[in-house]
């Protein structure tokens, strides 16, 4: 189900219930992109709030990244989306 305000989405709800609203991205000027951020932003994309070119301009990211996070998430969820670190032997 989407919500307008004119034009403009205001809010989008996926099949599993998840809802997202405008006001739930992160700020423009985010550079620490914890796994429930880059939820949040794939959650928009995948629901149609915003499309991937405002994604990319709006958080400066790659079309690769931006792919990624949406492919994970549709894939597990926001833990997929969780950074690792490779353990040094």
């Amino acid at each position: 189900m989407l919500q307008f305000q004119g034009t403009q989405r205001l809010s989008a709800t996926l099949p599993d219930g998840t809802r997202v609203n405008l006001k739930d991205l992160p700020p423009v000027d985010t550079t620490r992109w914890v796994s429930s951020r880059k939820a949040t932003v794939a959650i928009a994309v995948i629901a149609g709030l915003i499309g991937e070119e405002e994604a990319i301009a709006r958080f400066q990211l790659s079309n690769e990244e931006l792919q990624g996070w949406v492919s994970a998430y549709q894939k597990s969820g926001e833990r997929e989306l969780k950074a690792t670190r490779p353990f040094k032997s």
